[in-house]
């Protein structure tokens, strides 16, 4: 696309960096920079309010194609979007924890729910007034969703839920969770599934499990079923996986540009990290920084160029393929450039806190799973190869 700010575009600008500034103050401004990947657990309680925050200036839902102020949002051009990422990046605003609810399955209950959906949920996710977390991933079912064992048996006018889900990002913070179950035990792989809508309050038939990582946190949880009633299916019964795929292609965009304004941060502070140890003079590294300066460029502007663009089957996955493994060298590089050094933790290790860790060794440790979550490296390569390239199918 042809891809340039306006006039409209440097106004819109300017009310959100107004905004910020006057909201973005007192206990929020002591969260600046706190949540996000490898810190999701981080200021929870602080966070969700500044969601409500959010909501109160209309800020939440800018890219939902609906009529605006429809559920008490303003809507923004993909331009405008952009803007705005732009500038919560600047003014170094929390980490969301609203954004699978705005980002996911809003747009979806857009293209996909019925009118009474949109009506219940839209409007509490403008205000931020509602979590969401997603269930999808499953011990034996993580890249490859169509092997997922969740059941959901019809009870009355709802479903009732019964499995494991796995990686369950914001889990404990959520007030629903959107659960893709197998809902036709006659039916194999990705035919007779169901996109599901749980509430996450049901005592005794609903348990999450924070899961301890190597980096000493818990942004991930497992999630037992236990015939948790689900009230709302999505698409209708059986449409899961045309629900499902839908929106995880929503899941790129302007998310995308929302990360690379995080991966650029992450980048200076490596690039300082090596200024301050001199190992700018070893030229293998300063050539590595320099590679990863121009990668991420390259991948801002693949971003834009792919803005708004639809029918491109491979688009999303050729987007994670460059992401994961960029961000995963760049974890490499914020070690590398401090040497013997990057083993040391800020502080010394006591029984009450084994390790602690500071910036980029926690950046180091969480960018390993790169590569693995929101669908491995290989699953993307067969996507393309099939989807793209036409390849016969791997036989699963």
């Amino acid at each position: 696309m042809d891809f340039e700010f306006g006039s409209a575009d440097e106004a819109f600008r300017s009310e959100a960096r107004e905004w910020l500034s006057e909201h973005l103050v007192g206990e929020y401004a002591q969260l600046a920079g706190v949540g996000g990947p490898g810190s999701e657990h981080e200021g929870a309680g602080g966070r969700r309010a500044w969601e409500r925050e959010l909501g109160s200036g209309g800020w939440i839902g800018l890219g939902w194609e609906c009529a605006e102020g429809a559920y008490g949002n303003r809507v923004g051009s993909l331009t405008q979007q952009v803007v705005w990422a732009e500038e919560y990046a600047r003014a170094g605003a929390p980490g969301r924890v609203g954004h699978i609810g705005e980002n996911l399955l809003a747009p979806t209950l857009i293209a996909e729910g019925d009118e009474a959906q949109r009506r219940r949920f839209l409007p509490a996710i403008a205000r931020g007034a509602e979590l969401w977390c997603q269930g999808y991933s499953e011990p034996e079912a993580g890249s490859d969703l169509a092997g997922l064992r969740t059941v959901a048996v019809r009870d009355g006018g709802g479903h009732r839920v019964s499995g494991q889900k796995i990686w369950t990002s914001l889990a404990r913070e959520a007030d629903w969770c959107f659960v893709l179950a197998r809902t036709d035990p006659g039916e194999r792989r990705h035919r007779g599934l169901s996109f599901l809508l749980v509430p996450m309050d049901q005592p005794g038939r609903i348990e999450v499990r924070p899961i301890r990582q190597m980096s000493g946190t818990a942004e991930f949880n497992e999630v037992f079923f236990d015939g948790a009633l689900a009230p709302h299916v999505v698409g209708g019964e059986g449409a899961g996986w045309r629900v499902a795929m839908g929106l995880l292609a929503r899941e790129r965009g302007v998310s995308t540009l929302v990360q690379q304004i995080g991966f650029a941060a992450e980048l200076a502070a490596v690039i300082a990290a090596a200024v301050r140890c001199g190992s700018l003079r070893d030229p293998v590294l300063r050539d590595q920084l320099v590679g990863q300066w121009a990668e991420l460029k390259v991948m801002r502007w693949n971003a834009l160029r792919t803005l708004g663009a639809v029918g491109d089957a491979g688009a999303p996955s050729v987007a994670k393929l460059l992401w994961g493994g960029w961000h995963q060298r760049l974890g490499e590089l914020a070690m590398r450039v401090r040497g013997a050094a990057a083993a040391l933790g800020p502080v010394d290790w006591t029984e009450r806190a084994p390790y602690e860790l500071d910036a980029l060794q926690r950046l180091f440790l969480f960018t390993r799973a790169d590569t693995l979550y929101g669908g491995s490296d290989e699953i993307q390569r067969n996507i393309i190869a099939e989807r793209v390239l036409g390849l016969p199918r791997l036989e699963r």
